[in-house]
């Protein structure tokens, strides 16, 4: 199988993979064994204003099948950080929905999760090396959101 012309080679391509999985994987490991337990599937959730989600929308955003979604509602709402509302204009559809304790779960988490985060990339670079970091994440993500679906 040939290598697409502009693509990097195999060697950067599986250390951008490995770091992304490892960084991502390392965080959110952390922030929910060491922080109040923060589910998988809660943080979107205040990614809106009414602090809601369409389930099969936050299925889609954590990349969850939504069965396995469904269990973790389902403890999600027996520790009383979210609840799970019926969908009005669709008989079929329900939403989740944060609670006051939902949030202040994910409050409780963040000043540890920036501190994770800061220790692992922020201070291992140096300001040259986060400059670079920085525009080639950007540029990345640039090219994510002009990629067509």
């Amino acid at each position: 199988m040939s290598t697409p012309v502009g693509r990097p080679p195999t060697a950067a391509r599986r250390s951008e993979e490995i770091g992304s999985t490892s960084l991502e994987l390392t965080s959110t490991d952390r922030l929910r064994t060491e922080h109040n337990r923060v589910p998988r599937g809660i943080v979107p959730l205040t990614d809106t204003p009414d602090g809601r989600q369409r389930f099969q929308d936050l299925a889609s955003i954590i990349e969850w099948e939504q069965s396995r979604l469904s269990h973790q509602i389902a403890r999600m709402t027996k520790r009383g950080l979210v609840t799970r509302e019926e969908c009005a204009e669709d008989g079929r559809g329900a939403f989740v929905a944060i609670t006051p304790a939902g949030r202040k779960t994910i409050e409780a988490a963040a000043f540890h999760h920036v501190a994770t985060v800061r220790r692992l990339v922020i201070d291992a670079l140096s300001p040259d090396e986060l400059a670079t970091f920085a525009r080639l994440s950007n540029l990345i993500l640039e090219q994510l959101d002009n990629e067509s679906p």
